[in-house]
């Protein structure tokens, strides 16, 4: 493992890493992986990205949203645009590329390690840069998974690659084990309790519309 002396920071592409374990067949459990990466790095910060529709009423995501922010994590979020394409399909645009970049840039002077969650291709360039800082960057995605779940060109730029699938047992929950009936909405404080909607779909709410990525 890593030195602990080594300032480390966890950067979670929400919507990618949902996908990645889902293929995988299970789901993350935030608070192990949370205690995981703590106990074997010097963490500074963990940085959790991800996309919220802010036309509904309530969002699947928002619990698991509320939970990581009083939990220890830094969530980033960014409402998605709903527009119609050519042929009048509903469309939601949600991307937070963006955001997840500024921040990394400006982390990379004060840190020696960089953990992305995703194996989005997009990175690639982010990553140089960071690189050119002195900054170690460990990419965590899958190729057990046919096509992999992560970009060619990201895992030869990273300087380390972990294939999630080898992390299940450290920060996963089967989704066999999910719960039968679904929690009320404010059932539980997310402030004292590890609360059971941490086993549900984070991004279920998105899959109602097609998402453009692009």
């Amino acid at each position: 493992m890593a030195s602990n002396l080594e300032k480390t920071a966890l950067f979670i592409d929400g919507a990618n890493l949902y996908a990645t374990a889902r293929a995988l067949g299970f789901e993350i459990d935030y608070k192990r992986l949370l205690k995981e990466f703590q106990a074997d790095y010097n963490l500074l910060r963990a940085q959790y990205y991800t996309t919220v529709s802010e036309d509904q009423e309530y969002s699947s995501i928002r619990p698991l949203i509320d939970w990581l922010d009083y939990n220890g994590f830094t969530v980033v979020t960014k409402a998605t645009r709903e527009y119609a394409d050519a042929n009048g399909r509903r469309k939601t645009k949600a991307n937070i590329d963006i955001e997840l970049t500024v921040d990394a840039m400006e982390i990379a002077p004060h840190i020696d390690h960089m953990i992305l969650f995703s194996g989005d291709g997009d990175f690639r360039r982010l990553i140089a840069a960071v690189q050119r800082h002195g900054v170690r960057v460990t990419a965590i995605s899958t190729i057990s998974t046919q096509p992999p779940m992560i970009a060619d060109e990201l895992r030869r730029q990273v300087d380390k690659f972990i294939d999630l699938a080898d992390l299940q047992s450290k920060i996963g929950r089967d989704l066999s084990d999910r719960p039968h009936r679904e929690p009320r909405e404010g059932a539980r404080d997310p402030r004292q309790h590890t609360p059971q909607f941490l086993q549900r779909s984070p991004q279920r709410a998105m899959a109602d519309d097609e998402i453009d990525n692009d």
